[in-house]
């Protein structure tokens, strides 16, 4: 059957300025507000709708609403609304599906996430700039099984059993990968901070963010330790790119889409492999790093080159300055040209103290530091490849279970 024929399909209001005040403002639901089967309810627009629109795009329990306009993959993404009758409206970046007779609507969203994951909504969206749109009339013609009413029932009082089940398993490995990070974080802040000796003497750096150090690091400001480069662009050098993860390398070898190229390239830059980087907008949330490759890159990094390699070793500085961002210190002493977006220049960066130890020091902690990360990021991994795998037995579950692939009485 046709979903058009199993129910009724409605497009929400569209948003316009004429809206934006009045007598009748009402909270309402938007793409944004849609995930991957429920409702998050904490950013609620509201703009004016008039009596008998309200009763026209008000949401009912039971009413599915489905992502019209999204990401390519995104598309058709939706959820049951659960709540209160006539509480919110909702805009035309949804899609209402109200179940006729015959239909349960939990059903009916178990097959929607299953053409979520399958393709199916690919399929029938048409793709617009960056956003592909489902269309009331596309998401009508899409056919869907409708089983007896009872087996219907059944179908999701089963899905609702073992998905939870799958979802506790995903939720625990998920408090694995939560442990890992915070335990990847404290190794490498104690290491760049304390040293590796837990028996060193320490001493109050007098600097905010650093606290004590070893008694025999020197506190000096960053502008005694490097100078800002000025390279020029090699002929055929590709873009490096600053991740906020702290890696610093050529952008293909990360991913290129979501990125803008400018037409004209003004105040690109040359970088070496070994220099540091700091993102001028990024850098507070931990943009900072040391490049693995040659390259041109936007005039927004500070480059930043030892003045003493002899002295000074790059990677050690790197998840410091990393350290001191994510705790918040770039944030507080840089202005900031957007709100929770300070920028961070080479004049300010200069006047920041730094702990410089022994040069032999440096490098064993940056050897400490990739030692002992890798050893996580291999847990890591696998934990990841595990979430993976519970996600791809749950897609495949609903798959089976709407598709009358599924055995109820083996199964149970």
């Amino acid at each position: 059957m046709k979903v058009g024929l199993a129910g009724s399909i409605l497009m929400g209001r569209q948003r316009a300025p004429q809206y934006e005040k009045g007598d009748h403002m009402t909270p309402y639901l938007r793409v944004a507000n849609v995930l991957d089967g429920f409702i998050d309810y904490l950013d609620i627009l509201k703009m004016n709708f008039e009596p008998e629109e309200q009763s026209r795009f008000a949401v009912s329990p039971g009413d599915i609403l489905v992502n019209e306009g999204q990401s390519r993959e995104l598309v058709g993404r939706s959820a049951v609304y659960r709540g209160e009758p006539h509480q919110f409206c909702f805009q035309n970046t949804l899609i209402r599906f109200r179940v006729g007779e015959g239909l349960d609507p939990e059903f009916a969203q178990a097959q929607f996430a299953s053409w979520l994951n399958s393709g199916v909504f690919q399929l029938f969206c048409r793709q617009s700039t960056n956003i592909a749109h489902l269309g009331a009339d596309r998401l009508a013609e899409i056919r869907m099984a409708v089983p007896p009413i009872e087996e219907q029932r059944a179908i999701v009082a089963h899905l609702a059993r073992e998905t939870a089940r799958l979802d506790a398993l995903v939720a625990a490995k998920q408090r694995v990968l939560d442990l890992l990070a915070e335990k990847r974080k404290a190794i490498i802040a104690t290491a760049v901070t304390r040293g590796l000796d837990p028996t060193a003497k320490l001493r109050d750096s007098v600097v905010p963010w650093l606290g004590e150090i070893p008694a025999h690091w020197a506190p000096r400001r960053a502008k005694y330790l490097f100078r800002q480069s000025a390279l020029p662009v090699a002929t055929g050098a590709e873009i490096v790119t600053c991740f906020r993860d702290g890696q610093v390398t050529l952008r293909r070898n990360r991913r290129e889409e979501g990125f803008t190229n400018a037409d004209l390239e003004v105040g690109y830059q040359g970088i070496r492999r070994g220099q540091l980087v700091l993102h001028s907008m990024d850098a507070f949330a931990g943009a900072i790093g040391v490049s693995d490759s040659n390259g041109r890159c936007s005039p927004e990094y500070i480059i930043c080159e030892p003045l003493d390699r002899g002295v000074i070793v790059p990677e050690y500085f790197g998840p410091l300055l990393r350290t001191m961002a994510l705790a918040g210190f770039i944030q507080a002493s840089c202005p900031a040209v957007r709100e929770r977006a300070p920028r961070i220049r080479f004049n300010n960066f200069g006047e920041m103290y730094l702990p410089v130890p022994p040069q032999q020091e440096q490098r064993a902690i940056v050897e400490h530091i990739a030692r002992e990360t890798a050893k996580l990021d291999a847990v890591r991994a696998a934990t990841e490849r595990t979430i993976a795998l519970l996600k791809e037995r749950r897609s495949a579950l609903i798959a089976a279970a709407v598709t009358g692939q599924l055995d109820l009485e083996a199964a149970t």
